[in-house]
């Protein structure tokens, strides 16, 4: 008879008290983080120093969500019992993020040819100008 796969609560009822702590503050969001940030700042200034660093730190603070973190570290995680199923899951999963990785990529360079173009328009713009200057004078 082969055991059961644990489930998050198991694995995470194995876990300190930080992580614990860590994984309950995901569950509700970046508000939760944002809320005891202040609340640490209000009782005893150097704790939310400590959790403001921490939120950096760890990307918790400009991630788009704290709980799609938790969710793919849980499905991935998670056995169905079906070693073929399970394959195929964590395939696609793979893939999935191999996907938003070069999507991601896409946008950065995306951003960087305009940041490059308004860049160049506003150097050509201020060279018109300088000529324009020298003109009148």
């Amino acid at each position: 008879m082969t055991p059961a796969p644990a489930t998050s609560d198991a694995m995470h009822s194995n876990a300190g008290w930080f992580t614990r702590t860590e994984h309950w503050m995901d569950q509700r969001g970046k508000g939760a983080w944002i809320a005891a940030m202040i609340l640490g700042f209000v009782f005893f200034w150097p704790l939310g120093l400590a959790i403001l660093a921490y939120m950096i730190w760890s990307k918790r603070m400009f991630s788009g969500s704290c709980n799609r973190r938790v969710k793919r570290t849980m499905m991935t995680h998670k056995s169905s019992g079906n070693s073929a199923f399970d394959a195929y899951k964590n395939e696609t999963l793979r893939r999935l993020e191999e996907e938003q990785a070069s999507f991601e990529k896409f946008l950065e360079r995306l951003r960087d040819a305009k940041d490059k173009a308004e860049f160049d328009q506003f150097m050509d713009e201020r060279a018109k100008s300088a000529q324009n200057g020298e003109d009148a004078a």
